[in-house]
């Protein structure tokens, strides 16, 4: 029986589909090009990779133009593939793959090191680069048009940092971005960094010194400040160095800690408070906003970390799969520290969460967009999208389909948080294919699909960019 385990097999295939077949009304106003991004091929001669993080990245462009959508799919030609498919094996670590290494590799590695430029988690425009992000601080540009691989962005600056957040953060009023980084060493340090419109130099906003850094795969932000989550999977840096283990097998969890969040000014970088609460674990934050003394910072939560276990590849293809899916919590951060309050907002699972980027952003706001769990053992089989503050929420479900992330783009002149249109690649396991779903944001109605003659993997994160790939 055809099901989502489809979206966990290799796709070698690149093509270019200038028009695909196209059922409904695609809004006339709806012009530009949705780039997303995820792994495509989880082997390498005879060697697996452990987990879906690790796959090689492969964009997928969806153009959209005139009521006609276009598609081009490509791998992202790094260094990490290229000496993959030389060598016929995996070559640089990833996220939990680490190579086969005799010890003297792993000696010579300590002082050669080569981090892995297999950027497919996210994409992003950077000054006038569009470029693909992973964990490591290596964004990968590339041509919007043809997907043509460009090669490691060149910062000018000598800002140095061992990992990066996928999720930069563009500040509405200024359209300076601001990412996450860490340096491991003797003194691990968590950087909050800004690069200005217009330029390529990363700039410190931000720095807070750590013994053991936490696992943060994405950040929160107001108008004021940046909200870092320590979630309790922290790690001794010397393991990094010293166990031969995956990075993120070399973290370990710790409860007792707690969660801490550290509210740093981003005017002159000072931590102005930290607020703690029970142990628990995200990958994704949604959205921040400042209210009554306080930060509220809505996130996607688990209990703990085992969902990263769970996203290892051979338990994704088993017959005990997880939903993939947390919830939406809500957690007030007061401003003069202390303990923090946190309330879950809707009894609806989510994941790969997306707002009206811009308008919503470190703003009070209404509306999360994601994928959902209907069966909790059949993978993300909906999408939803919940009132943040009521948590009431509507959801689109096909049998037998499998939806991905949900891009959210507005309408020209829309009045409403929810006035435009909301894009997904959804996975059809049964016919091998996979489509481009349109749903009107607001009445979350089916408005248009468009049919790729190929089953897209399941990927991570997509962008919108305007009219001929330009904002």
């Amino acid at each position: 029986m055809p099901n989502y385990r489809r979206g966990f097999e290799s796709l070698r295939r690149e093509i270019h589909e200038p028009e695909l077949p196209t059922e409904g009304d695609l809004p006339p106003w709806l012009a530009g090009t949705l780039i997303r991004n995820g792994p495509a091929q989880f082997e390498v001669g005879d060697q697996d990779y452990n987990h879906w993080f690790d796959g090689h990245a492969m964009l997928h462009a969806f153009r959209l133009e005139n009521g006609t959508v276009g598609y081009r799919n490509r791998f992202l030609e790094t260094k990490s593939r290229q000496e993959a498919l030389d060598e016929g094996e995996i070559v640089r670590s990833e996220f939990a793959t680490d190579p086969c290494m005799s010890i003297f590799g792993r000696v010579m590695s300590l002082f050669d090191p080569k981090p892995t430029d297999n950027a497919s988690i996210n994409v992003a425009r950077l000054d006038d680069q569009y470029v693909a992000l992973t964990a490591t601080p290596l964004p990968v540009s590339f041509d919007p048009e043809t997907l043509e691989t460009a090669g490691v962005v060149d910062f000018a600056d000598d800002v140095s940092v061992d990992t990066s957040t996928a999720h930069p953060q563009i500040e509405p009023e200024t359209g300076r971005t601001l990412s996450y980084g860490a340096s491991f060493g003797r003194q691990c340090t968590y950087k909050i960094l800004g690069v200005a419109p217009g330029n390529a130099t990363r700039r410190e906003v931000a720095s807070l010194d750590v013994d053991r850094p936490s696992y943060m795969h994405s950040f929160g932000m107001t108008e004021r400040y940046v909200i870092l989550s320590e979630w309790p999977l922290v790690v001794n840096p010397l393991d990094l160095l010293l166990r031969g283990k995956p990075f993120i097998e070399n973290f370990e969890w710790t409860p007792g800690r707690g969660t801490r969040f550290r509210i740093l000014r981003k005017s002159d970088g000072e931590e102005i408070a930290t607020c703690t609460a029970d142990a628990a674990f995200g990958f994704h934050h949604v959205n921040a906003f400042e209210r009554d003394g306080a930060v509220v910072c809505d996130i996607v939560t688990y209990p703990d970390a085992s969902i990263i276990d769970d996203l290892y590849l051979d338990r994704l293809r088993s017959d005990e799969p997880t939903p993939g899916t947390g919830h939406l919590r809500r957690y007030r951060l007061p401003l003069n520290g202390g303990a923090a309050s946190s309330t879950v907002q809707s009894d609806e699972r989510l994941e790969l969460p997306r707002i009206h980027d811009g308008v919503a952003t470190a703003r009070p706001y209404q509306h999360v967009y994601g994928v959902g769990t209907r069966e909790t053992d059949n993978f993300t089989d909906q999408l939803v999208k919940i009132d943040a503050e009521t948590g009431a929420a509507q959801t689109w479900h096909e049998s037998g389909t499998y939806p991905g992330e949900p891009v959210f783009v507005p309408a020209p002149h829309g009045s409403d948080e929810d006035d435009g249109v909301v894009l997904s690649v959804v996975l059809d396991p049964g016919n091998e294919q996979s489509f481009l779903l349109v749903l009107d944001a607001a009445s979350w109605s089916e408005r248009a699909r468009a049919t790729v003659p190929h089953a897209i993997p399941f990927g991570f994160h997509g962008q919108f960019f305007g009219k001929a790939g330009r904002d």
